[in-house]
């Protein structure tokens, strides 16, 4: 398992894991949401905009149908910018010891939950998710609802989902992964 070089990661993605991870701790995944998360909010956006532009060209001349256009307009503009934001600004990172959910862009927020208490990870991809290469993570924990629990639109979740499950079970039975040697337990 390789892990990425502090150089490699997107900036703000590395300004989380030098503020958040501990001294000791190494990221092995450090990534935004996928793009497509963005659809949804485009859909949403792009018919309130166009509305907007027709009521602010539709009578220039009227003071009231223009005020009220480019009210919409910001608006429009508004929703989506904080929307793009979230999005540039939260990321999903797995350290060594832990897994950690940064998100936010007037409040910051880190969402954590301890590698040690996850005892599932389910994995789904939606046929979009195939086609456009994303997928979600389910983690679950002993008895216990975790604020973390469910990341969706992970980028090349497959890739991912490989470097947490060797992570997660690097210390298991047949200790290959940790120790290097088969799974006969034989160096």
């Amino acid at each position: 398992m390789t892990e990425p070089d502090p150089g490699e990661l997107p900036t703000r993605a590395r300004k989380d894991v030098q503020k958040y991870l501990l001294p000791e701790e190494r990221a092995v995944v450090a990534t935004r949401r996928h793009w497509a998360v963005l659809i949804e909010p485009t859909f949403k956006f792009l018919p309130v905009f166009l509305a907007g532009g027709w009521l602010l060209l539709f009578d220039p001349d009227n003071r009231v149908t223009s005020s009220a256009g480019l009210t919409v307009i910001v608006a429009a503009l508004g929703y989506y910018g904080l929307r793009v934001g979230e999005w540039w600004m939260r990321h999903f990172i797995v350290s060594t010891r832990r897994v950690l959910l940064t998100s936010g862009v007037v409040v910051r927020t880190v969402t954590l939950l301890p590698l040690r208490r996850i005892t599932d990870l389910t994995w789904k991809e939606t046929l979009l998710g195939q086609l456009l290469g994303y997928g979600t993570f389910r983690f679950e924990s002993a008895g216990q609802q975790q604020a973390l629990s469910e990341i969706t639109f992970l980028p090349g979740a497959d890739v991912l989902y490989r470097r947490v499950s060797s992570l997660l079970f690097s210390s298991d039975w047949g200790g290959g992964a940790a120790s290097g040697g088969d799974d006969e337990g034989n160096p």
